[in-house]
């Protein structure tokens, strides 16, 4: 983004980004309590907010880490203490507010049937296999192609075993490895659940600009 503080930080019409995330599982009836991998420094931030926009789930706030797999693995261990191995977890990118509550009950139910969901979505254009920076020589069809976002769901006990093979094989600290990955790698299936176009991440500063024109649009008579 080019800011001076984290994105997920940044304030679109008086309101954290975060926040937005946090208020859209605040509201979910099926969602206990929300914890939080925090970058260090911010958590004091956050827990001001929380009490500002009443996010009454927001039950714990853990240090964040430089490597995605590591502060994933920070917010396994403090579940590890307070839930059980069946109960089904969710996890969530602080920079994806656009979630509905229909992708989360989707997500949990899909979850609660196999064990396990990811959000995902069809491809539209079609894929093609770089033979170099500039050529190609290579399509792969679209219909056998899905893109995965968050919201993911598992039950806790799986998703902590494959943690705890992948940091013993060595394999959880590289950036190739993301949670769904290592769960392939160890032979689990992963099932679909539905996911939005609208649910994109916030990685750009032209994506806040999309991001205030669609509450804009939520915000607007003719739509009602």
């Amino acid at each position: 983004m080019g800011q001076s503080i984290p994105k997920q930080f940044i304030n679109v019409h008086d309101k954290p980004i975060i926040v937005y995330t946090l208020e859209k599982f605040q509201k979910h009836p099926q969602i206990d309590k929300i914890l939080v991998v925090c970058l260090e420094g911010w958590d004091s931030v956050l827990k001001a907010y929380a009490e500002q926009f009443d996010l009454t789930k927001l039950e714990w706030v853990v240090p964040g880490s430089d490597e995605r797999q590591k502060s994933i693995l920070n917010g396994l261990n403090k579940l590890k203490e307070v839930a059980g191995s069946e109960d089904l977890i969710i996890l969530h990118d602080a920079v994806r507010p656009l979630v509905s509550l229909d992708i989360i009950s989707d997500l949990i139910v899909t979850a609660n049937t196999f064990g396990n969901a990811i959000s995902s979505l069809p491809v539209v254009d079609q894929i093609v296999v770089k033979d170099s920076a500039s050529t190609t020589s290579e399509s792969i069809p679209r219909d056998t192609l899905k893109i995965v976002t968050t919201p993911q769901a598992y039950k806790l006990g799986a998703i902590v075993n494959t943690y705890e093979k992948a940091y013993k094989d060595g394999k959880a600290m590289t950036g190739n490895h993301s949670i769904n990955t290592l769960m392939h790698e160890y032979g689990e299936r992963l099932y679909f659940s539905k996911g939005s176009e609208i649910n994109f991440k916030l990685t750009s500063t032209f994506d806040i600009y999309r991001f205030k024109a669609i509450l804009e649009t939520e915000k607007a008579d003719w739509l009602k």
